[in-house]
């Protein structure tokens, strides 16, 4: 029997990169280019500021997105490192028990409305388990229909699959649908949340009291409260998205402490472990109970390293001195912007709380972005027309003065 032979089809996936233009790429090149990076790299942090390598520093108002809240060099954290580092346990997978994810989430119970602890490693991780734990909850208590996780206009929640479903931008939505099934964004408006949460479909609600990369918008504590009262008489779960403006940002350890109402579940991440990655997902008894082994996981979360210093991290961010600080230099730096807008003009509106401040300007704010940082000020968009400052919570008001001064002299 004779065969012949046949061509090879032709490739439908992806064409291979040729070995010569791949041996040509630098070390920048060999990064997804899922970022608009900076030229210059950074190469050191001392307090509030950052240093590239020809030595010039930078006033951070953007700590790493809300991360860094402790600032750069901080002598407690390095130590925290250290001891964890000298036992000798970074990993060892939650099929084992370690003591520092115990103490750290015995302490996050012990600070918040929460009964039980479920730890991973990063915000958007902690909304998409969040949405498992409702959902679970939820058809265990109002059937199989009982399943769809309500966002609200202006969130953002992540850029997973289902954290990207709740997150109302269409830049980082279009390019990925079909997305996650099961989840919709209604408007901050009280007539058409009642409409949608009559829905029997309904599981949870997710909601940021204070909306980061939305624009810095603060949900009214009236709000919140309605939110509140609506979600437990229809057996909906209210998730709370601290994952920006929680640990301490707000001038409390949480936001929702200065609404006056507890949410059923709430999210963490950002600072919790000062740089490390580590998030955190707080549950209120009724929905942890519902959960089983296997019903979730991660191989990561909570390890002894990361939770080693995030022990530390909390118990900084906890202190009533510190908070006061936050509100103090909070309070100043509303007070100072508003004072800038009122005498030039510069701005259109400000909004925020605490250390968490957006500022809508006439121009693109990338422009503005780009021009601050060429003079030494580095802080983050928050939409096409909205600046966000977000500066480490041991910024001082001379730092942050100096800071304003950079903004106000590049608009």
């Amino acid at each position: 029997m004779t065969m012949t032979l046949r061509p090879p089809a032709p490739a439908r996936g992806p064409a291979p990169t040729p070995a010569g233009a791949r041996a040509a790429t630098g070390a920048l090149d060999a990064l997804a280019p899922t970022y608009k990076r900076m030229a210059e790299p950074f190469v050191r942090g001392q307090g509030v500021f950052l240093y590239d390598a020809e030595g010039k520093g930078y006033l951070d108002f953007a700590s790493g997105i809300a991360v860094n809240a402790l600032g750069y060099g901080d002598p407690g954290v390095a130590r925290a490192i250290s001891e964890a580092l000298e036992t000798g346990l970074i990993h060892v997978s939650n099929l084992y028990r370690t003591a520092p994810g115990e103490r750290l989430a015995a302490e996050l119970v012990r600070r918040s409305f929460a009964d039980h602890v479920f730890f991973c490693n990063s915000g958007a991780e902690s909304v998409e388990g969040a949405f498992k734990f409702a959902r679970k909850w939820a058809r265990a208590n109002g059937g199989a229909a009982k399943h769809e996780i309500v966002a609200l206009r202006g969130s953002f929640h992540g850029r997973l699959f289902a954290s990207v479903a709740a997150t109302d931008r269409p830049a980082y939505r279009l390019p990925f649908r079909p997305l996650a099934g099961g989840i919709s964004i209604a408007e901050r408006d009280e007539r058409e949340l009642d409409a949608v949460l009559q829905e029997e479909t309904v599981a949870a609600l997710i909601v940021e009291p204070i909306q980061g990369e939305g624009g810095v918008r603060v949900i009214e504590p009236g709000m919140l409260h309605y939110l509140r009262c609506i979600t437990q008489e229809r057996g909906i779960a209210l998730i709370f998205d601290e994952i920006q403006c929680g640990l301490g940002r707000t001038g409390t350890l949480f936001a929702y402490e200065q609404a006056g109402i507890e949410p059923d579940i709430m999210t963490l991440a950002k600072p919790l472990a000062g740089g490390l990655p580590m998030g955190a997902i707080l549950l209120r008894e009724s929905i942890g109970s519902a959960m089983q082994p296997g019903d979730h996981g991660t191989t990561f979360g909570g390890g002894p390293l990361v939770a080693s210093v995030a022990l530390h991290v909390l118990e900084r961010l906890a202190d009533p001195a510190f908070l006061a600080h936050v509100r103090d230099v909070g309070t100043w730096m509303g007070g100072a912007l508003r004072e800038v807008m009122s005498r030039t003009g510069k701005f259109r509106a400000v909004r925020g709380h605490g250390l968490m401040w957006g500022v809508d300007v006439p121009e693109p704010a990338a422009g503005v972005v780009a021009r601050a940082r060429d003079a030494g000020l580095l802080v983050v968009t928050a939409g096409e027309h909205t600046l966000r400052l977000l500066p480490p919570l041991v910024l001082s008001r001379d730092e942050g003065a100096r800071g304003l001064e950079i903004l106000e002299s590049v608009l």
